[in-house]
């Protein structure tokens, strides 16, 4: 006949892991619901943000980043986009550092920029639309002047 005490012990932790599961479950489902509250609230949160994305545009706003004022006042917004900041360097044949010399920024950044790994700040951004509409002799130029 085998121990008592170690039928009582393995009964013990029958019920131990019994009772355990329960509440396991239990936990699984709050989780699981909280899981789906969270994913609501980011999908609101994403409604109300292109709603005020929208109510700015309709409204007008004052200049934030990447915005300036031209010079009749009214704001001109500056967009960046690396592949045309790459495209616009090989149209110039310039390397990357050449073409940081003319924007004023290192040859790193520009590849940055180029990658997506970075954004050009407003007055970067500034500098970059006086460089966008040189031509390739005009850049010869400036950086002749430079150097």
């Amino acid at each position: 006949m085998a121990n008592i005490s170690q039928i009582f012990k393995s009964e013990i932790s029958r019920v131990a892991r019994k009772e355990v599961r329960q509440e396991i479950e239990g936990l699984r489902k709050a989780s699981t619901q909280h899981r789906g509250a969270i994913a609501a609230l980011r999908r609101e949160i994403a409604e109300l943000q292109r709603q005020l994305a929208r109510l700015n545009k309709t409204t007008g706003k004052a200049p934030s980043q990447g915005e300036q004022e031209d010079d009749t006042g009214q704001q001109v917004a500056r967009r960046f986009s690396p592949t045309r900041l790459a495209s616009h360097r090989a149209k110039l044949g310039l390397s990357a550092a050449l073409y940081g010399q003319l924007v004023g920024v290192s040859g790193q950044t520009i590849f940055h920029w180029e990658q997506g790994k970075a954004r050009p700040r407003a007055a970067q951004l500034e500098a970059l639309a006086a460089v966008r509409g040189i031509g390739k002799r005009e850049a010869e130029e400036r950086l002749a002047k430079a150097a």
